[in-house]
């Protein structure tokens, strides 16, 4: 009776010990991570950001820093709504799986099944548009954008204000990141299901993942907590440049939380959205009409860093800058949202993201 007594004892003093190495290592981890953002979001009464990181699909840091307004004095709040800017294309790019699992579209398609008028519609495939390799000129690089910034833009407007300009190469010659791509790609979506994109998203996407503090942005719709977008000047902060939504539409006019993102990427693995065959299609590395290799999918930049696959994408729109990086062997998601462009998080999130699979995995 005394050797089991002994036993538990030992038993007892041991899980505390481990305990308090645990919690010791997760406060440094906390420690590493809080000094990494300061390097960039050193500021406290300027704007500021969001960050998260979850492992196997639990949070294990979530913080806020400096200010989601600025005019009223409001602290930034983990649960405070970001616009994610081309984050958004990995939604779209699964509402075109999700379309092509309902036996609608096949991404092979040519986009001249959909839009018969199409310039080269009849050799630019979904595909092509997915990863960027399609050859269309990208609109963010075309001079004349500052004459529809501010205009209410149908999608069909949309893309008729830059289909007709020159192709810069031929489809499947070379992957050049292009907004343009998932405009047309917003604007097949609305074709297809005969659904409105932002209608599209909410009901396949948004309520499935259980993402309900998502949205199609918008300046004049009252959203709970959300952040206000903002520019540095020589002489201080700024409100940000005004954009109607209507012109990045399915490139880039999405709005989201830290942990709605979490909700995204736990919803696509555990196949409550899209299924498995679908879901890896947008994961899988393609290659150019040379057969060289590139490291985009769809949606999402695939890239291998030290032998370790990454899925990794940023936005940037007016005010507002996100990264997020999800490493798939470690289910490890990290993502950092920042409502000023002149607080990138990117490397940031990567640094994050480095600290957090070494201290996680011990």
């Amino acid at each position: 009776m005394q050797y089991k007594v002994v036993t538990m004892k030992n038993f007892l003093l041991s899980l505390l010990l481990c305990i308090c190495v645990s919690n010791q290592s997760y406060a440094q981890l906390i420690s590493k991570i809080d000094s990494l953002i300061k390097t960039e979001f050193s500021d406290p009464n300027g704007p500021g950001g969001v960050f998260l990181v979850s492992k196997k699909g639990k949070i294990v840091y979530e913080k806020a820093f400096g200010k989601a307004n600025i005019e009223l004095d409001v602290n930034m709040a983990p649960d405070n709504v970001f616009q994610i800017g081309s984050m958004t294309k990995q939604f779209t790019a699964v509402a075109i799986l999700i379309l092509e699992a309902q036996g609608k579209l096949n991404i092979n398609d040519p986009v001249s099944k959909y839009m018969p008028d199409y310039p080269a519609g009849n050799s630019i495939t979904i595909h092509h548009l997915l990863t960027h390799t399609s050859g269309i000129k990208d609109f963010t690089k075309m001079k004349s954008l500052s004459e529809i910034a501010q205009k209410e833009m149908s999608p069909e407007a949309m893309v008729n204000f830059f289909k007709n300009e020159p192709v810069d190469f031929r489809p499947g010659e070379k992957f050049d990141y292009n907004n343009s791509g998932y405009v047309v790609l917003g604007y097949l979506i609305e074709r297809v299901s005969g659904e409105k994109y932002d209608d599209f998203i909410q009901k396949n996407i948004f309520e499935k993942a259980g993402m309900d503090h998502s949205y199609y942005a918008s300046d004049r719709k009252i959203i709970k907590n959300r952040a206000y977008g903002y520019h540095q000047k020589s002489d201080g902060y700024v409100n940000k440049t005004v954009i109607n939504f209507s012109v990045p539409f399915a490139s880039g006019s999405l709005m989201s939380t830290v942990e709605d993102m979490v909700k995204w990427h736990n919803a696509l693995n555990k196949n409550l959205i899209l299924d498995a065959i679908h879901t890896k299609k947008a994961f899988t590395k393609y290659r150019l009409n040379s057969g060289e290799p590139f490291t985009y999918g769809y949606g999402w930049h695939l890239k291998d860093i030290g032998g370790i696959s990454i899925r990794e994408h940023g936005g940037s729109i007016f005010g507002f800058k996100s990264m997020g990086v999800y490493i798939p062997d470690e289910d490890l998601y990290v993502i950092g949202l920042s409502n000023c462009d002149c607080h990138s998080p990117t490397q940031v999130v990567k640094d994050i993201a480095k600290v957090a699979l070494n201290d996680l995995k011990k």
